[in-house]
């Protein structure tokens, strides 16, 4: 098979799960927001956002540091057992340090009355870090169906879950029923239904995996556990620095915000709502990445692997633009997806798609180091972005509000793609087509905003729909010599 068509293939099964799994938070993002206030809302937002920062952490940055060191290896398990087992290790640790800290902790973020907040959350992580080896195995070991099963049933129990506690055993308490169902809810709960129903998909999402685990009998080999860490150690940085861009505004903003905490909370919570209308274009970023790192890396020694590098970026980006498309020009309708109280926010939207389109491209781009362990360098152009965030969000959340968090959170992502492409040419240089990149990006945002004056003649749909197919029309225009030629050189 054309490798292009091979990555596509593979993005697309690695994206069925994220796609689902979104969707249906789509639809709990329906029920959050009409079962919870926004000031809860944004209590779990927070601690969703909190999350981000551990999974990185806890990961070590060793599902990277697994696909270079097997790539090199002759003894793929003995990477696979050594990275395994160093997880297993530090996770325990983190747990145990959880819980004999979780109240000083659930004090300081003002959650003293919900420590169990913090130990349900403990869990989780625990358990996700604990799967991430098992997961990136079957990433490098091309078993895309047997990684978006798994992925699936976690998705569909937790959905399921949160249906029965927020949904079936509310309705029965709200009734005043003296059912067993009834007495299974606790509005002082709350929020924290959504930790247990995550909690109990992520426990079987583990029994799932368990048979990889039998890798750990291998052991830990102490000198390639040094080597994998000096190479992994810097992804810890540079995903460190990527949940800070992603999600740290979510955080700041509860303290930084001009009000009271409740409001503070009641703007996340608008924010956060709001955001995930901008979700469809991170999960073709998440799929993409899933299938994208083992592609890279098993083109990197073939002869045309900087023209395959270069098609995929381009064709990357024609994607991404329809999915900007997509969610703009029918807006009025994907808005229907949180409740009215929250669609003040949807100002943000647009440019929060823009955002994590450029985060997609640094992800082409970001090869360079991963491909010449350069990692401490790419973690440099990572902590700048960290930075470029904080600073922006800092000077100017309290003026503007959750708006600047989306232009701080676009100018970062737009930088370290400019910055790895510049560092790109340096080290592993690409003739990436820049100009027609570019010009594709602006071609989708001249037709929205065309869209956005022309909506007003009545007709949305029949117009949104023409608009992409002018799109479509553009696109086929100028690559359809370059696709015919590569499926002449497949053949």
């Amino acid at each position: 098979m054309n490798p292009l068509k091979r990555l596509a293939s593979q993005t697309f099964i690695y994206g069925i799960p994220s796609i689902a799994g979104r969707f249906l938070n789509y639809l709990l993002t329906y029920l959050y927001t009409r079962v919870f206030t926004t000031g809860e809302f944004g209590v779990n937002s927070e601690f969703y956002a909190y999350s981000g920062f551990f999974t990185v952490l806890l990961a070590f940055g060793l599902e990277t540091g697994f696909f270079r060191f097997r790539q090199k290896s002759n003894q793929p398990e003995k990477v696979f057992s050594t990275a395994l087992n160093f997880l297993l290790l530090t996770s325990g640790v983190f747990l145990g340090l959880l819980y004999l800290f979780s109240q000083p902790l659930a004090d300081a973020l003002y959650y003293g009355n919900h420590v169990e907040y913090l130990q349900w959350f403990g869990w989780i992580l625990a358990l996700d870090a604990a799967c991430a080896l098992p997961f990136a195995k079957l990433r490098a070991e091309n078993k895309p169906l047997q990684f978006a099963g798994t992925k699936l049933v976690e998705i569909l129990i937790n959905i399921g879950f949160n249906i029965f506690f927020l949904v079936v055993c509310r309705y029965a308490y709200l009734n005043n029923s003296n059912s067993f169902l009834a007495s299974l809810y606790s509005p002082e709960i709350g929020v924290g239904y959504v930790f247990i129903a995550n909690l109990v998909a992520s426990a079987v999402k583990a029994a799932l995996l368990l048979p990889h685990f039998r890798s750990m009998a291998g052991g830990i080999d102490k000198q390639l556990l040094r080597e994998m860490l000096r190479y992994s150690l810097p992804m810890v940085v540079i995903g460190f620095a990527g949940v800070i861009n992603e999600m740290l505004d979510r955080t700041l903003l509860k303290y930084l915000l001009p009000y009271d905490m409740n409001t503070n909370l009641q703007q996340l919570g608008i924010y956060s709502a709001c955001y995930k209308l901008s979700i469809l274009m991170s999960l073709f970023v998440q799929a993409f990445r899933f299938a994208a790192e083992p592609f890279f890396f098993a083109q990197a020694a073939k002869e045309n692997a900087k023209k395959m590098y270069a098609d995929v970026l381009k064709y990357f980006t024609i994607f991404c633009v329809l999915v900007f498309l997509g969610v703009m020009l029918y807006l009025d309708d994907v808005q229907l997806f949180i409740g009215k109280d929250f669609r003040e926010g949807l100002h943000v939207v647009p440019i929060l798609l823009l955002a994590n389109m450029f985060l997609g491209i640094y992800v082409n781009l970001s090869i360079w180091y991963k491909l010449t362990d350069r990692t401490m360098t790419g973690a440099w152009v990572s902590v700048a972005g960290a930075l470029i965030t904080i600073l922006l969000n800092v000077i100017f959340i309290p003026k503007y509000g959750y708006t600047a968090s989306a232009w701080a959170t676009l100018v970062c992502y737009g930088f370290m793609a400019a910055v790895s492409y510049l560092l790109g040419q340096k080290y592993y240089p690409v003739k990436y087509e820049i100009g027609r990149i570019l010009a594709y990006m602006a071609l989708g945002i001249a037709l929205w905003l065309a869209f956005e004056k022309t909506k007003q003649m009545g007709a949305q749909f029949v117009i949104a729909t023409g608009y992409i197919m002018l799109f479509l029309s553009a696109v086929y225009f100028l690559e359809r010599r370059g696709v015919s030629s590569a499926n002449t050189n497949a053949t």
